[in-house]
């Protein structure tokens, strides 16, 4: 009796069943490094055109945009948006946000991008670059047969290392030590597009985060940007940007023939209720025919009006701030008119997420109707009015003498036109989340390559040390930690092979400050040029590249779900 036998799969089909994890595998590794890492090469076998054309198209492009950015003499990007806004920065997150990515495997290094944002405030585009670099290193071991695991593994443990490592050759800082906090805030503001007004933008920066520390800045743990507003208004330049000790609204007063535009020793009072005649809930039309009802009518809602402002000026309030309403009028010329006469000054159109913020600022309490306005729920300040703007000529309401219990704080912003005062809002804030990241963990570290030189030379001592795979694992991550140091000497226009050599060399002989100085072409020590930076920034760059690579080297099949 014949017995059927099923026929045995020829060689080619087992071959490509078996090599199908390695091409997803090393397609996500070309895809993703190719998001760091500017004119490298697709190589490896890819499973479609169609992905191979997602990552021409998409990737590439990203790759250009990002890498040449890093550093102080590292390119800007003029990116238009599909709203046909131009938008100028070379911040990596702001660049990796508006490109419009394909691939799975390079969202994932935008994503790793945003998380270093959210957590550092600086330092975007070296994770960026360093996932790459790092991916490279994947592509290295697996064409030498090293398992993707054990690869994953090995990168943990380096990563912990470098922690190490670099915490060790970190310096603490005292919070009350403004000079380092400037120091370490005008490093990052180096490679911005107002570099050149750092010597105000840092100490602006620095002032106005301490100001809502409190009494005693080292005792905190965490500051919350949100108590920092940022008011950005056009004319002028960078150099006219100041720090308000108050509050300022970005538009004058609103104001009748007569109504006051100064106020000293001021009463403020927040309402949310409108000031106009009020409506019915529901559409309706009323048909007057006789002027003697018209008249009575508009005596009415005179006399309504009339009736509210008195009660504003009963509670001692001589200046009122008026929230936007979408319902109907907030106010009116009558209202306005009344007011003007009992010298109120106003300012209307409060939007209702900056209540929050003003309430905690001048003290007061928002009233939803009048018959709950007291005195007890005002704000005070010593000084109220509108001043005028050099340079634009326009005019913007401060408060100045505030009791700010609430402990915040006013960044006015200027700028020529709207690119460049966009770009000082971004770079003023990657300065504030510079001192935020000081405040979370109080160690400075050497900038200019040297920290990830440091890490890259001891990490490749310790791969001697070690036995197994761990030993190559750390070998290449020491490796391409390098690309950080070769990355800032390639976009400052000098030699990156010998420059790397160098820095190398100094850091063998123990000079752990050694890095780059990009405006002699040579290695000096940073800590005497003042060239510091957070280690939070440095250390999370490395963890998160490292999360992210780990878990791209992972992935060995790509699942696509109509």
């Amino acid at each position: 009796m014949a017995t059927a036998v099923a026929p045995r799969p020829s060689s080619g089909e087992t071959l490509q069943e078996r090599s199908k994890g390695k091409d997803v595998r090393i397609s996500n590794i070309v895809a993703a490094k190719n998001a760091g890492e500017p004119g490298a090469l697709f190589l490896g076998s890819v499973n479609s055109l169609e992905e191979r054309g997602m990552r021409e198209s998409a990737l590439e492009a990203v790759a250009a945009a990002v890498r040449t950015s890093l550093g102080p003499r590292g390119m800007d990007k003029l990116m238009q948006l599909p709203s046909g806004e131009v938008l100028i920065s070379n911040d990596g997150a702001t660049i990796l946000s508006k490109l419009n990515v394909l691939h799975p495997a390079a969202k994932m290094l935008v994503e790793c991008s945003k998380s270093q944002d959210v957590e550092a405030g600086d330092g975007t585009t070296s994770v960026v670059v360093l996932a790459g670099a790092l991916l490279d290193a994947c592509g290295g071991l697996l064409g030498r047969g090293v398992h993707p695991a054990m690869i994953a593994s090995g990168f943990y443990k380096a990563a912990e290392k470098c922690t190490q490592l670099l915490k060790a050759a970190a310096m603490p800082v005292d919070m009350d030590d403004r000079e380092a906090l400037v120091n370490a805030v005008r490093t990052c503001l180096s490679s911005k597009v107002v570099s050149q007004n750092s010597d105000l933008l840092a100490p602006l920066a620095v002032d106005s985060v301490l100001g809502i520390l409190g009494p005693n800045p080292s005792e905190a743990a965490n500051v919350d940007l949100r108590d920092i507003r940022m008011v950005e208004q056009l004319g002028g330049t960078v150099d006219d940007t100041e720090l308000v000790a108050g509050l300022v609204f970005d538009k004058g007063s609103t104001k009748t023939a007569g109504g006051p535009s100064q106020v000293e020793n001021a009463k403020i009072a927040l309402i949310q209720f409108c000031l106009s005649a009020p409506k019915t809930d529901m559409d309706n039309n009323v048909v007057v025919s006789d002027y003697a009802a018209m008249d009575r009518i508009l005596r009415d809602e005179r006399k309504y009006i009339l009736n509210l402002c008195k009660k504003i000026k009963k509670s001692g309030a001589n200046v009122v701030l008026i929230q936007k309403s979408i319902l109907r009028d907030a106010y009116n010329e009558l209202s306005l008119h009344f007011l003007a006469k009992m010298g109120i000054l106003v300012v209307t159109d409060v939007e209702r997420t900056d209540v929050e913020f003003v309430c905690r600022t001048l003290g007061c309490t928002p009233v939803p109707h009048v018959d709950s306005l007291a005195p007890e729920k005002l704000g005070s300040a010593d000084h109220v009015g509108d001043v005028v703007l050099p340079g634009s000529g326009h005019k913007v309401v401060k408060f100045v003498g505030v009791a700010n219990p609430g402990q915040t704080s006013t960044v006015l912003l200027r700028g020529s036109n709207e690119l460049v005062l966009a770009e000082a809002n971004r770079s003023v804030h990657d300065a504030q989340c510079v001192v935020r990241s000081l405040v979370k963990q109080r160690h400075l570290i050497a900038g200019g390559g040297a920290a990830e030189t440091e890490a890259s030379l001891r990490l490749r001592e310790l791969a001697l040390e070690t036995t197994g795979m761990d030993s190559h694992c750390f070998k290449a991550y020491a490796d391409a930690l390098e690309v950080i140091p070769y990355t800032l000497a390639e976009n400052a226009g000098l030699k990156p092979i010998e420059i790397v050599t160098e820095l190398r060399k100094a850091h063998a002989e123990g000079d752990k400050g050694a890095g780059i100085d990009v405006k002699k072409g040579c290695i000096s020590d940073m800590y005497a040029k003042n060239v510091i930076q957070p280690l939070l920034v440095t250390t999370s760059a490395i963890k998160l590249a490292t999360e992210t690579v780990c878990m791209i080297l992972k992935v060995d099949d790509l699942v696509v779900v109509a």
